[in-house]
């Protein structure tokens, strides 16, 4: 199968490299297509959330999956945190935090029937905090680093997504546990709230409940409470 990485498209600015990724799988472009841009001005997140970084300070990617794994969400999240650096964890499904600060967003998408799934990543490589939104300043991370450093962690990026599209499920669960931000932790959801304990094997999240007794998410959004 193709390496991720080829062909590149990159944009000085777009909406978002989703779209411009979807519209090339819906084309037929070959599994590993990569679309980057330095800046973009609709950037989706989960949830419906926007992705907001200043020009040329963040990755800024998607990339065409064909055929991709039944847990490429947490898979893209261990990928991402490795290349983030070993204090990186991944909070479920698949954010990627620093210090309990968001670093990095993924999100994949595509549309039934079809076997491909586009892999949007926005990771903050060198973006200064305070050049985000104010509402952010709480909440937002960044991996301090230079302009410069953005393509060479693209290569890394790529490279560990590769290396995790081919994990045995039991290995990749091992390593996004090995990584789980989450873990023991009070979280609350909007079913309720309990102590995170983990993942289980078809990576849905276990969740202990106040009044005894667990829950299983299997989809949604979580929020550390404390």
């Amino acid at each position: 199968m193709t390496a991720l990485g080829r062909p590149r498209l990159h944009l000085r600015a777009t909406t978002s490299t989703n779209d411009r990724a979807r519209e090339l799988a819906q084309a037929g472009a070959p599994h590993g297509t990569l679309v980057t841009a330095s800046e973009q001005s609709a950037g989706r997140g989960r949830q419906g959330r926007t992705w907001s970084a200043p020009a040329g300070q963040a990755l800024l990617m998607s990339v065409v999956l064909h055929s991709p794994p039944l847990l490429l969400p947490l898979a893209a999240g261990v990928a991402v945190a490795e290349a983030a650096g070993p204090d990186a964890r991944v909070k479920w499904p698949n954010d990627v935090l620093i210090d309990d600060r968001k670093v990095a967003g993924i999100l994949a998408e595509s549309r039934p029937p079809a076997r491909w799934v586009v892999l949007g990543i926005g990771l903050n490589v060198a973006v200064r905090l305070d050049d985000l939104p104010p509402e952010l300043h709480t909440t937002a991370g960044t991996l301090g680093l230079q302009p410069a450093d953005v393509e060479p962690t693209l290569a890394r990026v790529l490279a560990g997504v590769e290396r995790v599209l081919v994990l045995e499920p039991a290995a990749l669960l091992d390593a996004y546990r090995a990584r789980d931000a989450l873990r023991g932790r009070e979280i609350t959801w909007s079913g309720g709230r309990g102590r995170a304990a983990g993942i289980d094997d078809a990576g849905r999240l276990v969740v202990e409940l106040p009044g005894g007794g667990r829950s299983v998410l299997a989809a949604g959004e979580v929020h550390l409470t404390g």
